[in-house]
């Protein structure tokens, strides 16, 4: 048994220590924002915060986060940073397929919480991780702009 504190609640979870997080919280919480991408962290589609920290679902093992804070796409409605980066991303139109977003989103809001003012190159260097099939970095780009407070300059 793992007890893992997940968007501010408690959960008992009968699991082996070595599960990923990320099917810990799909398969067994239920919250399946959080997306299988890659399964070896190279994508940033199952990215989740550890403790506020943008940490990759997929290689994290629930052991590890035993008496740590994790937080999901689920919270972020719930977060002002989150709220700002989601209505940064809906006014841009950031999504095509969408499948990455929830991983971008956390990331951003992430960045966003640790350097509240980033120039581009903060910007570019916190998402370097993070993958889009569909190409639409320019939109992350000026939406993460937008979200602390500046207008995208392209």
């Amino acid at each position: 048994m793992v007890t893992l504190t997940i968007n501010g609640r408690e959960h008992e979870l009968d699991v082996p220590d070595n599960m990923p997080l990320l099917w810990a919280l799909r398969d067994i919480v239920g919250l399946r924002g959080t997306k299988f991408g890659c399964g070896i962290a190279e994508c940033g589609a199952c990215t989740v915060h550890l403790d506020g920290a943008a940490t990759r679902a997929c290689i994290t093992p629930v052991s590890a986060v035993q008496g740590r804070e994790v937080t999901t796409i689920e919270a972020m409605a719930d977060d002002a940073v989150g709220q700002r980066v989601q209505a940064a991303w809906l006014d841009l139109g950031v999504a095509q397929c969408g499948y990455c977003q929830g991983g971008q989103i956390m990331n951003a809001t992430a960045l966003l919480k640790t350097t509240p003012e980033p120039d581009t190159q903060d910007i570019v260097d916190a998402m370097a991780g993070n993958l889009c099939r569909c190409g639409t970095y320019n939109r992350i780009l000026a939406a993460i702009e937008r979200a602390s407070g500046k207008e995208a300059s392209s």
